[in-house]
């Protein structure tokens, strides 16, 4: 049954969209409506977070709001979520939405969707996070300034601010309840931080993070692991119920690694992806669900807000790797980033002898067991007569000392005495007394050692020339896969063992001596 509001002011409310009115709604329900246009407005955003979002939007933001088909899309995603766990059933999944800057992501997920909730289940806690305590703050006041607002006052009346608990980063929210003698009943919460923040003594029914790392964060590596470790294991702690409350990640992509790249890798089946690049003429791939795709127009997700004009501007200041993550969602250009990686070519089979003119095995070594730490890996590479390169064989894996030293000898008895093989030195007499040793393993082969200087990228650039204009191919074999998805991702992939390996292997296949022998 509706119940009427009580207001001040009578306000004209336009209700064109307004569902089919269920039976059990009409007649004296309807007219009673009709006397009262506050509660038809109260009816249509019970129904939609869309139409509530519309009809509060000028409280939140300056400009004039611009309607796009994603943003429907992704309130009734949210709904979806806040209706299972309003009813404590059981999470049918977490959330990660992938999309561009400046598609009202924050206003819609962070700012309008908890107040929306509070209207409808005012007992909701949330858990919201930004990379920044100060990002994470300013969609905090946004929402308690909306709840605040007189209009918003005129329409929900019973719901306010803890007067004891009004501050940006936790309030609270409370309930009126009864005529003139009205009782105050402590509802929902919503406590803000920062990725990687304390969260101690809090938990929430929903947990809502927007945007866990910036572009400049992304670059590094240990920014990477502490928004992945807190993503994955500090909000796992802070759920009401683990069972039921989901956790949803909005972001654009910057990272092959980054929370989206490390959540969705884990290739759990309770994560619903949502990605949805700003174009799909060169990134219809990240197009996720893939029937979204028949919602672009001109292949384009906004047309209003990122005309090709506004996108073409956009990868001038972003650059081609930020314009790939960012707007693209793939934290690699189309084809590859340095590697155009489609640029390789398949063979089945080596060509003979007399057409080799030069084998090089080239080593990046490590000493990691277990884990996620760095890979050793031996590159093997053939220049042949034709001026052409085959990358024949790589040698990967995260072995200790006396193994990798154990499968470097094998290799090396395999391949046979006519391949050179180079070994990089890591800085320092650590890196010196590794490289040495492996030297001495190695006796009766030509074995060489080099210090390898300069920035990893500006190492491999000239095989990446090599690369794009079609002049290496990779000998079919299992090993396919992870070579071209390292090449393919970087300089910005989370492993780069076998691209340092490729790019020392090409130095010196192409007669670049600049090390000494042992």
């Amino acid at each position: 049954m509706l119940t009427l509001v009580k207001t001040k002011f009578v306000r004209t409310i336009p209700v064109q969209g307004i569902r089919e009115v269920p039976e059990a709604l009409k007649s004296q329900r309807m007219r009673d409506m009709l006397l009262c246009p506050e509660a038809i407005t109260r009816e249509l955003n019970n129904r939609s977070l869309y139409h509530f979002l519309q009809h509060f939007w000028d409280l939140v933001s300056p400009h004039t709001f611009q309607p796009n088909w994603h943003i429907e899309y992704l309130c009734r995603e949210l709904e979806q979520l806040a209706e299972g766990v309003a009813a404590r059933e059981p999470r049918k999944h977490d959330l990660i939405v992938n999309v561009p800057p400046g598609s009202t992501k924050t206003i819609t997920c962070s700012i309008m969707f908890p107040a929306w909730c509070w209207t409808k289940w005012f007992h909701l806690r949330f858990i919201t996070a930004s990379y920044s305590a100060t990002v994470s703050l300013e969609a905090a006041e946004y929402s308690r300034d909306l709840i605040r607002n007189p209009r918003f006052q005129e329409l929900y009346p019973e719901l306010d601010i803890k007067q004891d608990k009004d501050v940006k980063s936790n309030f609270k929210i409370v309930k009126k309840i009864g005529g003139r003698n009205k009782q105050i009943e402590v509802g929902g919460q919503r406590f803000s931080t920062s990725v990687g923040g304390s969260l101690t003594g809090f938990h929430g029914d929903i947990i809502i993070v927007d945007d866990p790392l910036n572009p400049e964060q992304s670059a590094s590596e240990i920014e990477l692991k502490k928004a992945n470790r807190w993503c994955s294991q500090t909000l796992s702690t802070r759920k009401t119920d683990k069972a039921i409350t989901p956790t949803i990640i909005i972001m654009q992509r910057l990272h092959q690694d980054d929370p989206s790249g490390h959540m969705l890798a884990k290739l759990k089946k309770n994560v619903r992806h949502i990605s949805l690049p700003g174009e799909a003429k060169n990134y219809r791939k990240q197009v996720k669900p893939p029937e979204l795709y028949d919602r672009y127009i001109d292949d384009l997700l906004d047309p209003k807000r990122m005309s090709w004009a506004v996108l073409k501007d956009m990868e001038a200041d972003l650059g081609q790797y930020g314009f790939a993550g960012q707007v693209g969602q793939s934290p690699t250009p189309p084809g590859g980033g340095m590697f155009k990686v489609d640029h390789f070519t398949m063979l089945t089979a080596m060509p003979s002898l007399n057409h080799i003119v030069k084998t090089v095995r080239y080593w990046d070594k490590a000493a990691t067991k277990e884990g996620k730490g760095a890979f050793t890996a031996g590159v093997k590479i053939s220049r042949l007569s034709n001026g052409r390169f085959v990358v024949e064989d790589v040698k990967r894996g995260r072995w200790d000392t006396h193994e990798r030293e154990s499968i470097i000898l094998a290799t090396a008895i395999a391949d046979g005495p006519k391949v050179d093989i180079w070994v990089e030195q890591e800085p320092g007499s650590g890196g010196k007394e590794s490289a040495d040793g492996t030297i001495r393993n190695l006796a009766g082969f030509r074995a060489y050692k080099e210090t390898a200087t300069g920035d990893k990228a500006d190492r491999a650039d000239p095989f990446s020339v090599q690369v794009n204009n079609d002049n290496v191919s990779l000998l079919t074999a299992i090993w396919n896969h992870d070579f071209i998805e390292e090449y393919r991702f970087f300089p910005f992939g989370t492993y780069k063992d076998q691209v340092d390996g490729g790019s020392g292997a090409f130095s010196k296949v192409v007669g670049k001596k600049e090390a000494r022998c042992i």
